[in-house]
């Protein structure tokens, strides 16, 4: 089944990153198994569903030879490689260097906007990706925001053009922080998690990040009893 909620050809893009140093686990995090299968392709399957073109962001060559090596992917899923022209420091692995070098090429490519995501929430509902996608509209961003006021940073719809450039000044001036990435003058369409979200997903699986063994049980756990 396909869903519905597709945008225009070269509107929307998928992100993945997957370029980030898993220290804490000694592995590839998206290589790991979750239910059977890498938590990487848990996304892609999900993903693929939309019809949306999908990148996955890596920090080297030798990276995306560990996943190919590992998994077989469909052949159209496309990989781009860190791009470290304008950030010095060739052993710093920063997520802002992947959002940067995966919107830098969607900026070539003339997508309009991206949905970026770490490469660690792996049970994404479809649901909950057609909401994401409908409240886009005429935004330049979507951010999923929880009554605290926390934001989903790693699952937003940004700008692409917009968000390149403000990547490329952040590299510049070494403020890799992700909430410095969310420019003030963008339209934001802040989608709140308790009041849109969990109606779809109950127990919130779809936010959930995978960051070592217990969490696997965690979301298994959640996921078996929405």
């Amino acid at each position: 089944m396909k869903y519905l909620m597709v945008r225009e050809e070269k509107d929307l893009a998928i992100v993945i990153l997957i370029g980030g140093k898993s220290n804490r686990l000694g592995t590839e995090k998206g290589i790991m198994e979750l239910m059977g299968k890498p938590l990487i392709l848990h996304q892609i399957e999900t993903f693929q569903k939309f019809d949306n073109d999908i990148f996955l962001i890596a920090h080297s060559e030798e990276q995306i030879y560990q996943y190919k090596k590992a998994i077989s992917f469909p052949k159209t899923i496309n990989f781009v490689i860190d791009d470290r022209e304008i950030f010095a420091f060739q052993n710093l692995y920063k997520p802002m260097l992947g959002i940067y070098s995966g919107l830098k090429e969607l900026d070539s490519l003339g997508f309009k906007h991206a949905f970026i995501l770490s490469c660690d929430m792996p049970l994404i509902k479809p649901e909950v990706v057609e909401l994401m996608i409908e409240k886009l509209g005429k935004y330049d961003c979507v951010i999923p925001r929880w009554d605290t006021g926390f934001l989903e940073y790693f699952f937003a719809i940004y700008p692409v053009q917009q968000g390149f450039k403000k990547a490329e000044l952040i590299l510049k001036t070494k403020n890799y922080g992700l909430v410095n990435f969310v420019d003030k003058s963008w339209n934001i369409n802040y989608v709140s998690v308790e009041k849109f979200i969990k109606p779809l997903d109950p127990n919130l699986v779809s936010l959930i990040n995978i960051n070592g063994p217990i969490d696997i049980y965690k979301v298994i756990k959640l996921f078996q009893t929405q």
